[in-house]
């Protein structure tokens, strides 16, 4: 892996029982290949990242709202751009990728470039899972996904996820200035995003040394970037450091594995259509909550990360501090939804510190729709 590393800022690490919640113990960890350039200005870089990887026709791929972005960039693919691909959706919809599928087998694409936040890296996955095709992956959010070998494909209102190693982009290039532009409330909804990666990666079962140091300064590096941002959304310094948390938090959710708080996203983004990042900003707190008794020393770290004294309630103060709904109800979800989705929810669980049960799980949702202060259920 080639990274140009930030300043790290002001944020010190004292480890606490950095392998889960049962002390330092014996634990594994595998260290995932792929290679990241970041820095200012690393646009520029495309044109040799593709020639490394030997991709000689690429399809660049946006959403509708970012294919002038994309027009731009991939002129420094010069004669290596094939195409471009505007169509990318949330939740990586399975029509979509066929779509753009079509185009990669008759323009005889060999590598994607994947320009844009969540959705268009998820496209970018999927394309290259079912090609075996390079895939360089431009992000301009903060949601972190670039950095996991995880793919949440949605057919039919039902979101599946699927994992491989062959799903991580071949190289990330992370450029801030692709940044500066990200309107504050969205850099907002994307940092929380990211926040959650690190959150459950601090209670996986997977949990190490490693990617516990990572979580918790992913989380401390984006609460202290994502209110400046808000003020000052070109506050350069501000921007880099949550591309940094951003990048971190999305390794942590890469090496380790997903837990009860990316089901409940999962479900509930799937079955309603609801706006991603928005949706795991409302639920983080609520499924930490569930979790803390379960979980005190992940809980101790994030909290120390947001110098909060509680982490479930420093993780709503921080969505209140950045003006984000707090309740699914605002973005969306109806309240006859909530039975449907618990029990959605339970089905297949995903490793989580405290079992996922039925009842206390529809409390959880219930409450969050409501937007309630969060508490254990």
């Amino acid at each position: 892996m080639s990274t140009a590393m930030p300043d790290a800022g002001s944020a010190s690490i004292a480890p606490l029982a950095a392998a889960g919640d049962a002390g330092l113990g014996a634990f594994s960890y595998c260290s995932q290949q792929y290679r990241v350039v970041f820095g200012a200005g690393t646009s520029a870089r495309l044109g040799e990242e593709s020639e490394r990887l030997g991709i000689k026709r690429a399809l660049v791929l946006t959403t509708r709202e970012q294919q002038d972005l994309g027009r731009r960039l991939g002129a420094g693919l010069g004669d290596r751009l094939a195409g471009l691909y505007a169509g990318a959706r949330m939740h990586t919809p399975v029509e979509v990728t066929n779509e753009a599928l079509g185009i990669v087998e008759s323009r005889d694409i060999d590598g994607l470039v994947a320009i844009g936040g969540g959705s268009t890296v998820g496209l970018g996955k999927a394309l290259s899972l079912r090609t075996g095709l390079p895939h360089i992956a431009m992000p301009t959010t903060y949601a972190g996904s670039e950095m996991t070998p995880i793919l949440g494909e949605t057919s039919n209102g039902i979101k599946t996820t699927q994992q491989s190693q062959d799903l991580v982009p071949d190289t990330v290039i992370y450029d801030v200035d692709l940044t500066v532009s990200l309107p504050p409330q969205i850099s907002a909804a994307s940092g929380l995003n990211a926040i959650a990666h690190a959150v459950e990666a601090l209670y996986a079962p997977e949990a190490n040394p490693l990617t516990s140091l990572m979580a918790e300064e992913g989380i401390a590096a984006l609460a202290r970037a994502l209110p400046r941002i808000m003020t000052a959304p070109a506050d350069i310094g501000a921007r880099r450091d949550a591309l940094y948390g951003a990048w971190l938090c999305g390794v942590c959710l890469g090496a380790v594995g997903m837990s009860l708080h990316h089901k409940l996203c999962h479900v509930l983004g799937g079955m309603f259509d609801l706006p991603h990042a928005e949706t795991h900003a409302v639920v983080l707190p609520h499924a930490a909550a569930y979790n803390a008794a379960a979980a005190p020393n992940a809980m101790a770290r994030v909290a120390r990360a947001l110098h909060s004294a509680d982490a479930p309630q420093g993780l709503f103060e921080l969505a209140r501090q950045l003006g984000l709904p707090r309740a699914l109800s605002e973005i969306g979800m109806p309240e006859a939804g909530i039975a449907r989705a618990a029990e959605m929810a339970v089905r297949n669980p995903y490793a989580n510190p405290r079992p996922v049960e039925r009842a206390p799980i529809e409390q959880l949702i219930a409450a969050a729709w409501r937007g309630d202060v969060p508490a254990p259920h």
